[in-house]
């Protein structure tokens, strides 16, 4: 079965200038969208490193991309290891990267780790099933003081009290049916078109996976792993993700001159891409290429 729908497709390939014979480098690999339409384009004579942390969503990746002839190396990693996991594989100057910082429709149907809220599953929310911090304990753990923090830094969740003492009253909260009802219960309901629980659920799992961290970790290697005249290209979805890029790229085009802006304003999806898949609707892209 498919789930998922690459976001700002055919801006990714024409943000990163894919070319026949080209290197590039896919960070955010989940269920190939993005990296299939690489390897089709760049043919049997390019390269293509990518990357994920959930090896799940990498070998359904790896199934699906059986039949492409070009070399291409899909690498169960972080991307904070960029550098590291590119030389390992041979490749020190690339033509282009990409970050898709989405979680993947997979991820949100049917992975079993507590990433949707109508799921009876487990809170995990883990991208790496070695990492030790899970949701659990997040929700069932961690001071009031400790979860407002991360509701508000992470979520931007102004309504952070209420929901933390909701949770704690709660505790234990086993599921993420129950989390998220417990959110919409902490609200008085739900309003608008968008869950009440989707930024709870946002910082959690931002917190689990160190998210943040491992973005900034990574923006800063691609300066070293790309070639002068290499695109970088960046697809987020929401405030905290998108000032980091813009915050990064203006830093090296302004500052170290690393770095000019393809695109001052970001690219957003079209009416009619947002109607076909929703789920794009909050997609901001920036691109820069390297000097």
């Amino acid at each position: 079965m498919v789930y998922h729908i690459p976001v700002l497709l055919q801006e990714t390939l024409e943000g990163l200038q894919v070319r026949q014979g080209g290197t590039y480098v896919d960070c955010t690999v989940g269920e190939a969208g993005h990296t299939k339409a690489i390897i089709e384009r760049i043919g049997p004579n390019g390269r293509l490193l990518g990357l994920d942390l959930d090896a799940y969503a990498l070998d359904r990746a790896m199934k699906s991309l059986a039949d492409y002839g070009c070399t291409h190396m899909l690498v169960n990693d972080n991307f904070g290891n960029l550098v590291e996991v590119a030389a390992s594989r041979g490749l020190n100057s690339v033509d282009g990267i990409l970050f898709d910082l989405g979680l993947s429709s997979l991820q949100l149907q049917g992975e079993g780790k507590g990433f949707s809220f109508n799921s009876d599953d487990p809170l995990d929310m883990r991208f790496s099933g070695e990492q030790e911090l899970t949701a659990s304990v997040v929700v069932n753990e961690y001071s009031y003081e400790d979860l407002v923090s991360v509701l508000r830094e992470l979520g931007e969740e102004y309504r952070a009290r209420s929901i933390a003492r909701r949770i704690i009253e709660n505790r234990p909260i086993e599921t993420a049916r129950a989390l998220a009802d417990v959110v919409i219960r902490a609200v008085h309901g739900r309003r608008g078109r968008i869950h009440p629980a989707t930024k709870t659920f946002q910082a959690i799992r931002m917190e689990v996976n160190g998210e943040l961290q491992n973005i900034e970790h990574a923006l800063s290697q691609t300066t070293q792993l790309l070639r002068s005249g290499g695109r970088l290209v960046v697809i987020s979805y929401h405030s905290l993700e998108d000032r980091m890029v813009k915050g990064f790229l203006r830093e090296e085009s302004r500052e170290s001159k690393s770095f000019k802006l393809i695109n001052k304003k970001i690219i957003s999806p079209s009416q009619e891409e947002v109607s076909a898949n929703a789920r794009s609707r909050s997609a901001r892209m920036r691109v820069a290429e390297r000097v």
